[in-house]
């Protein structure tokens, strides 16, 4: 007969560092966020965007048509130093 003995723990780290691996390999692949997307990835409404940087000198955004866009990277960058001062 044939024992197979399964390490839980190891489990678990391996099949973690997989999920981190794609959730990396999805967030490099978006190069646009949409206020949708942008409402998503703050957790935040559109209405406490705006209130609190949307309009803030620097802040990344594209007006294209009637529809706002994010590069995904540069406001995922800058809304992380905006909150790292609101300390």
């Amino acid at each position: 007969m044939i024992e197979v003995n399964v390490d839980q723990n190891e489990v678990k780290r391996i099949l973690q560092q997989k999920l981190d691996e794609a959730i990396k390999r999805a967030e490099k692949e978006t190069v646009l966020w949409d206020t949708k997307e942008l409402e998503r990835q703050t957790c935040m409404s559109i209405n406490t965007i705006k209130e609190n940087f949307f309009y803030t000198e620097g802040f990344p955004k594209y007006k294209i048509g009637g529809k706002w866009y994010f590069p995904a990277e540069e406001a995922k960058n800058w809304i992380l130093g905006w909150v790292k001062t609101r300390k």
